[in-house]
């Protein structure tokens, strides 16, 4: 075993649009990315958990929509950050995991998790990793049970087997159970024998590969031409497109677990949720003494048992109970906690309806920093935009509109054509119909201006870049 693989490696699921935490979560910017369980976005939070002596640098599977914002969130990680060219489920992405890790170490041990998952034990949940990486060492893919607080019929169960010999806390799996009605999952309870799947996975990389290859050999070959034809640039890994979306899209419980010979699982309470719905961060958020979790600009009267979060309106709730209301810039959503998985299909109908908010929000994250719009009428609109330290946008030109930037905080450094300007705070620039222009923030801290548009067209896909820092297109 070499010292690279007696280490274990973090491996960071990040592909979830996580549609029943809307209109908060979105695919344009979904639950992983946003402060729910702490006062650090989930992503971070659960880099957090797999850093110090014993852990490799992480390695992150997104899509490659979301690759800067990974990046933002994994930065002084030293992360490599893997991007699928769309969603093909759990297991081609953990296929490619294993075999990236694999080019340095057959036995590398990887801990598979999903990035939007809370845990409240940090401690025990070492404990357990202990266990199962012990388990992945003797050839065993190890998931780990949550101990149930709850008849959930939203998670799947595991019914546990015998302890295994020479792996203390390591059982043997007897069956996976889908998700069971209410009347069956108390009855799981009373039993003690089944477990919360919670969708995280040890093992090594050889034993994941082998038993792809076992038992989905097409998806593996699909996977692995995927990877060969990889491209490689600053932390990120693009899967060559074609061969990647070649693999079927299915779970690893599906392709793997439900199937090998080799699966395990390690028992722990460890304050685990999947935060997979607004009732669910209810559960695990600390309350008034009415039951109330409230985050953001909240004022709740004679209510009781709700959980009422805005993201800068001030809210009043009054009289209500067993009641979930969220409020962002541009949507409000009113349900009661009982009606929570149902936010799925409120999204879908937003879908179906082409409503831009069931996707998108009106804020828009880039690599540099954001913008969001703030008034829009006939041939022009408003934008607030947002600079990070030494970051700058990409050199271009417009053909259908012009441009008035004037800066409210920070310093600018704009080109326009064949000049250089130093705009401080109060100070604009006007950018011509065609010139060709760029902005910079050479500053310590966030550059922002106020941007005019004027024209006939204002789509953001009206840009010629000539030179990107990011790569981008």
């Amino acid at each position: 075993m070499t010292a690279h693989e007696s280490m274990i490696l973090p491996v960071i699921l990040s592909g979830g649009t996580g549609t029943r935490l809307w209109p908060l979560s979105r695919e344009g910017y979904p639950k992983q990315f946003w402060p729910l369980a702490s006062d650090r976005p989930m992503l971070a939070e659960t880099a957090a958990r797999a850093e110090g002596p014993g852990f490799l640098p992480p390695m992150a599977v997104c899509n490659e929509a979301h690759r800067f914002l990974v990046a933002e969130q994994l930065r002084g990680r030293n992360a490599r950050i893997v991007l699928e060219p769309a969603g093909r489920n759990s297991a081609p992405a953990i296929a490619a995991a294993a075999l990236l890790a694999e080019e340095a170490g057959p036995e590398t041990v990887m801990w598979i998790m999903a990035a939007d998952s809370a845990i409240g034990d940090v401690p025990a949940l070492h404990v357990a990793l202990a266990a199962a990486a012990a388990g992945a060492r003797a050839g065993r893919i190890v998931t780990f049970g949550m101990k149930p607080t709850a008849p959930e019929t939203g998670y799947g169960y595991i019914e546990a087997g015998a302890e295994l010999p020479g792996l203390p806390g390591v059982r043997d799996i007897a069956r996976f159970v889908e998700k069971p009605d209410v009347t069956r999952a108390a009855e799981f309870i009373a039993d003690g024998k089944h477990l919360w799947n919670s969708g995280m996975f040890v093992a090594t990389a050889s034993v994941l590969i082998a038993e792809l290859e076992r038992h989905e050999p097409e998806l593996l070959a699909a996977v692995r031409a995927a990877v060969e034809g990889a491209k490689r640039d600053m932390d990120f890994v693009r899967l060559a497109p074609d061969a990647f979306l070649a693999a079927p899209s299915i779970s690893i419980d599906y392709a793997v677990m439900e199937r090998t010979k080799h699966a395990a699982v390690v028992p722990a309470a460890i304050g685990w949720s999947d935060i997979g719905s607004w009732a669910a961060l209810w559960d695990i958020s600390p309350k008034d003494r009415a039951g109330n979790a409230a985050t953001g600009p909240v004022e709740i009267l004679d209510s009781r048992n709700c959980y009422v979060r805005s993201e800068g309106i001030l809210t009043g709730v009054v009289g209500l109970e067993n009641a979930v209301v969220v409020v962002t810039d541009d949507a409000v959503l009113a349900m009661h906690r009982d009606r929570a998985q149902d936010v799925k299909k409120l999204v879908d109908q937003l879908k179906a309806k082409g409503i831009p908010q069931a996707t998108e929000h009106r804020r828009a994250y880039r690599p540099w920093g954001h913008y969001e719009g703030v008034v829009r009428g006939e041939r022009f609109q408003v934008k607030r935009i947002q600079v990070r330290p030494g970051a700058k946008l990409s050199l271009q030109k417009h053909f259908h509109r012009a441009e008035h930037w004037v800066v409210v905080s920070g310093t600018a450094i704009v080109r326009r054509d064949d000049e250089e300007i130093l705009l401080r705070e109060n100070e604009s620039v006007y950018l011509p119909l065609g010139c060709v222009h760029r902005m910079e923030n050479p500053g310590m801290i966030p550059l922002v201006l106020i941007e005019v548009q004027s024209g006939s067209y204002l789509g953001e896909d009206d840009i010629v870049r000539f030179e990107d820092t990011y790569g981008r297109a």
